[in-house]
């Protein structure tokens, strides 16, 4: 049994060095931390520093911007907010914002807004919307360009408005409910939105495309849609728990099983709550149409299922996410008890992250000893 442990973790880490070690180079990244999960053993991956200015190395514990990766966690929260009665995904916005009462966002579902077809939000708010005043003109204002559930905008406005609406419901905070409700209760013992000053010196700089130190800024919605702060070790964990959610109390089991549903198909993705999902195995041409330009910055047809779908065989899911500094990928394969993040303190080609995690992955896949 030891033999064939260090096979397997000789096999891991050839894959993981052979896929991402080049793009430190490549893209100049200064740091990456790569996790994999196979079977339930945990591998941690730490390249380059988390600062150039202190040198300090990345480590499994290092703190780095998730970026839209964190639209998981809301999807998470809104989804407990379901399984509690506080919401129902068939309701509209105005049933929690009475400001938004028969305006044209009030014809969307919440479902809606958290699968990006409440009908054309652009990708972010515009430079003008800097509070929660700024933020309700702009929804009562909002003019939709398709009807609800036929086009997949991504956007986080969107997603932003879903979160906010679950908060509401719940009657809390939204930073403070994610803070208490998933990341305690899963043990993401480093996981912020809101960073604490005692976790400061964990936080890695995050590097722009000057090579300028930077940090992500707040705005509205940032918690809902961007603002996670996460480790290596903590996202496997997160990872795990997707996989393996019957391991967790309900109702964070149903929560996380609500988070795997299918509800529309956009091109060869099907698109769920936070997380997207592809029939596996799946080509990497496929893997790389489904997180392009063309999906996260145009509007595509989204064609329902009806009913919405759990996965009816080996699926995996994944998620992007960026900010001006950083950058990272998330994927996992329930059936085959796969997974793998990979956080970065900049902000380099999708392309190339999906394109190294999916290279490990199949080789998990095939049966690393």
């Amino acid at each position: 049994m030891a033999g064939q442990a260090a096979n397997r973790a000789d096999a891991v880490t050839a894959a993981v060095d052979g896929a991402f070690r080049p793009l430190l180079q490549q893209y100049d990244v200064p740091g990456i931390a790569v996790a994999v999960t196979v079977d339930g053993q945990e591998y941690f991956f730490n390249y380059g520093v988390a600062s150039k200015a202190s040198g300090a190395p990345v480590t499994r514990d290092t703190i780095f911007e998730i970026g839209s990766v964190s639209k998981t966690f809301t999807a998470t929260l809104a989804s407990a907010a379901q399984v509690l009665g506080k919401v129902s995904f068939d309701d509209h916005p105005g049933t929690f914002m009475p400001q938004l009462r028969g305006t044209a966002v009030d014809k969307a579902s919440l479902l809606d807004l958290g699968t990006f077809t409440a009908g054309g939000f652009p990708l972010q708010f515009p430079d003008a919307v800097t509070n929660d005043a700024e933020m309700l003109a702009y929804f009562q204002k909002w003019k939709p360009d398709a009807a609800p559930g036929t086009q997949r905008r991504y956007s986080n406005p969107s997603i932003g408005l879903f979160g906010h609406i679950a908060g509401l419901a719940m009657k809390a905070d939204f930073a403070g409910l994610v803070e208490t409700e998933i990341f305690a209760k899963l043990g993401l013992a480093h996981s912020h939105i809101r960073m604490p000053a005692a976790e400061m010196d964990a936080y890695a700089w995050g590097y722009n495309k000057a090579g300028q130190p930077v940090r992500v800024n707040p705005g509205v919605f940032d918690a809902e849609a961007y603002g996670v702060k996460s480790t290596a070790a903590d996202m496997i964990r997160f990872v795990e728990a997707n996989i393996r959610p019957e391991t967790l109390e309900p109702p964070l089991r149903q929560a996380i099983e609500g988070t795997h549903i299918g509800y529309s198909k956009v091109g060869g993705m099907v698109q769920g709550l936070g997380w997207e999902q592809y029939p596996y195995p799946v080509t990497l041409d496929r893997l790389l149409a489904g997180n392009s330009n063309q999906m996260s910055l145009e509007a595509n047809a989204a064609t329902p299922l009806t009913p919405p779908q759990v996965p009816a065989g080996p699926t995996l899911f994944n998620k992007t996410g960026s900010t001006n500094g950083f950058g990272a990928y998330v994927a996992f394969v329930p059936d085959r008890k796969i997974g793998i993040v990979m956080l970065a303190n900049r902000n380099f080609p999708i392309s190339a992250r999906v394109t190294a995690a999916h290279a490990v992955l199949e080789k998990l896949s095939a049966g690393a000893p």
